[in-house]
């Protein structure tokens, strides 16, 4: 187990509403904060997934915390992320934190990838992003909450291969800057982490599989200057960090938890 800086004192009690949590990076944030005493709504697609992410989010919670919210849903349908937040809302009676988590992504170039393609990405990496936060920022105001956006590396360096998915990641990038401008005269910070090669099924929903993923992870250890890839509850850590009152003159920051791969791209 990583070394916790965020203590308790900062996220026990805070609602949290943490989007893509059947897995991966959002299902790490999620048993981190339950650790920590956030009150968690979790929302997610793949419901045996989901209820995983919630048997281990009581496990780890403290004595008497309470049972986290799951919320099965389409990011993409307009009338289930309306449902999310009056859901989430109706339970717990206010938001503290939202971690815009979900994410898609599709291997292609400008000449095999297709418009079918570019809208999934573009409306799960980026619209649905959107019209969450739209929803959630009155609950944030009245709290003087946070947001935390799942960003990427590839939102801020280019990956061959990978147009449409950097393309959304940038837009998401631009939307914390924005929101983060817009935002804090009301109490509300707002910022991503950018993260690096971290080994979850994303990678391997996007296509790569088999021998394809196995060599992608070798060569990112390779060119990662710390010489690994990335772990999930290192990004979990950073996210709660982010949401936590440690980060309180922070806002508008693109935070890249890489092992210094954003360096090596620059060059």
């Amino acid at each position: 187990m990583l070394y916790d800086f965020v203590t308790m004192s900062d996220i026990n009690g805070k609602v949290t509403l943490i989007t893509g949590a059947s897995s991966g990076l959002g299902a790490a944030t999620a048993i981190l904060l339950a650790r920590l005493g956030a009150k968690l709504s979790l929302t997610g697609r793949n419901e045996d997934n989901l209820k995983h992410t919630v048997d281990e989010c009581v496990r780890v919670s403290p004595a008497q915390a309470e049972q986290p919210l799951m919320v099965l849903a389409d990011l993409c349908s307009e009338a289930d992320v309306t449902k999310l937040v009056d859901t989430t809302i109706e339970k717990f009676g206010r938001l503290d934190i939202l971690v815009n988590n979900a994410g898609v992504a599709e291997l292609g170039t400008i000449e095999s990838s297709t418009m079918e393609m570019y809208d999934r990405i573009m409306n799960v990496n980026v619209r649905s992003v959107y019209h969450l936060t739209m929803l959630c920022v009155p609950h944030l105001i009245q709290t003087h909450g946070n947001i935390v956006n799942v960003s990427s590396l590839c939102g801020t360096r280019i990956i061959f291969g990978r147009s449409i998915y950097c393309m959304s990641k940038s837009a998401v990038n631009m939307m914390t800057n924005a929101v983060a401008l817009e935002l804090p005269p009301k109490g509300v910070l707002v910022n991503s982490v950018n993260p690096g090669v971290v080994p979850t099924n994303i990678q391997r929903r996007a296509g790569l599989t088999g021998d394809a993923y196995d060599k992608h992870v070798k060569h990112m250890k390779e060119i990662h200057p710390l010489g690994r890839v990335g772990d999930p509850e290192e990004v979990a850590q950073a996210i709660a960090f982010l949401a936590s009152s440690n980060a309180s003159f922070i806002t508008g920051e693109q935070l890249h938890i890489d092992g210094g791969l954003h360096a090596v791209c620059a060059r």
